[in-house]
C-alpha cells in the first residue's frame, strides 16, 4: 500500500498557497546555466529533436521530460539534470519536437501521450548504458507514465525507475481547471507560444493547418479541441485527453514508479490524487504532500529543492527510498 508520508515537506507560511509556491521558482529562483552538450536525434519519419546532455562517462543515464512548452532552458529542468549529474548520472533532457528554440520540420509536434520519439530515443541510446531512469514532470510525467504502462511499446528492460511531478493523469479534468477563471493567466501563457507555433505549422503547411480555427481558440481547451486534437489523429480535445491520459494506465504500473504531487496544485483536481490507484499497486509509490503547488516544493537553505532531492534519492535505490518512508495505510 505505497502512499508515502509525506508531511517533511513544510514550506514557509508565504507558500503555503499553490499558486505562490508554482510562481516563487519561475519569478526568483537564482538562473543557473548547465554546460548542457547538444546533439540532434533523427526521428524514423525524417524530423529531429534536440538532446542537450551533462556526459560524465558514467553507466548511468536519467532521460528528464519537461513539462508543456517547457525545454532545457526550464529552470526546473537545470536544476533536476545538474542536481542528478553532480551525483554520478549522465542526463538527458529530451526536449520534444519544436520546443528546442528551432521548429522542427514535419507537422508533428508533441503533446502528451506522443511517446514514439522518447521510444526510439531509447532504443538508440541504451547500448551506452546499464540502468536507465526516467523523470517526468507536468505533461513530461504524463508521458513517461504512459509510455511504460500502456503496452504500445516494448519497454527497455534497462529502465528501472522513474519519478513523475506534478502529473495530470487525468488530461480532462486538470484542462478544465486550468481554464478556470483563478488560472487565468496560466491558461494565457502557455497559448501564447502554443498560437505562435500553429502561426508557423501554417506557413510551412499551408494545406494542413486552418488557420481560420486560431480564431476560436480562447482557452487551452479550444487549442487541444482545433489543433492538438485533429492533427494528431483525435477527434478533438476530449478524445484526445480520454486516449492519453496516464490515469487509466496505472494499475499496469511494474517498474518502481514515484509519483509527486502537491495536495494544493492549482493546474490538478481529485481526479489526479491518485491515493486508491497506488495502494492497489505495489510498484507505484504516491508522495503527496499537502503544500507545494505546480512543479514548486520550494525549499530555501539547500541548492536544491525538496523535489529534487526525492527525485534523486529514488532513482538512486528505489528500496532504501521506500523503506526510509512511512506509509500511509
Amino acid at each position: 500500500m505505497p502512499v508515502l508520508d509525506a508531511s517533511e515537506y513544510k514550506p514557509p507560511l508565504l507558500l503555503r498557497n499553490g499558486h505562490a509556491n508554482t510562481m516563487y521558482p519561475f519569478l526568483f529562483r537564482k538562473k543557473i546555466a548547465p554546460s548542457f552538450q547538444r546533439e540532434r536525434f533523427i526521428t524514423s519519419d525524417n524530423d529531429f529533436v534536440d538532446l542537450d546532455f551533462l556526459k560524465n562517462d558514467g553507466s548511468k543515464l536519467a532521460i528528464l521530460c519537461h513539462g508543456l512548452e517547457g525545454s532545457s532552458e526550464s529552470q526546473y529542468m537545470q536544476y533536476t539534470a545538474s542536481l542528478l549529474a553532480e551525483n554520478g548520472w549522465e542526463v538527458m533532457v529530451f526536449n520534444f519536437r519544436s520546443c528546442s528554440g528551432v521548429m522542427n520540420d514535419t507537422m508533428q509536434m508533441y503533446h502528451s501521450g506522443w511517446t514514439t520519439d522518447l521510444h526510439e530515443i531509447i532504443t538508440k541510446y541504451e547500448v551506452n548504458y546499464d540502468r536507465i531512469a526516467l523523470v517526468g514532470v507536468s505533461l513530461g510525467g504524463n508521458m513517461i507514465l504512459k509510455y511504460t504502462t500502456d503496452q504500445v511499446y516494448e519497454v527497455s528492460n534497462k529502465i528501472k525507475s522513474l519519478v513523475a511531478i506534478s502529473v495530470p493523469s487525468d488530461l480532462s479534468a486538470s484542462s478544465q481547471k486550468i481554464i478556470s477563471r483563478q488560472n487565468k493567466l496560466y491558461d494565457i501563457r502557455f497559448r501564447v507560444t502554443l498560437n505562435d507555433k500553429i502561426k508557423k505549422k501554417y506557413e510551412m503547411f499551408p494545406d494542413q493547418v486552418q488557420i481560420s480555427n486560431l480564431d476560436k481558440v480562447k482557452t487551452l481547451w479550444d487549442f487541444d479541441e482545433y489543433f492538438t486534437g485533429p492533427l494528431n489523429g483525435f477527434d478533438g480535445a476530449e478524445d484526445y485527453y480520454s486516449q492519453c491520459s496516464s490515469k487509466q494506465f496505472l494499475h499496469q504500473v511494474t517498474l518502481p514508479t514515484l509519483m509527486i504531487t502537491a495536495q494544493d496544485d492549482p493546474f490538478l483536481t481529485q481526479e489526479s490524487m491518485v491515493f486508491d490507484i497506488a495502494k492497489k499497486n505495489e510498484n507505484l509509490f504516491f508522495l503527496a504532500p499537502k503544500f507545494g503547488g505546480h512543479v514548486g516544493f520550494t525549499t530555501f537553505g539547500q541548492n536544491y529543492y525538496w523535489n529534487e532531492y526525492k527525485t534523486l534519492q529514488f532513482i538512486d535505490t528505489p528500496d532504501s527510498f521506500i523503506t526510509h518512508h512511512r506509509v500511509i495505510k
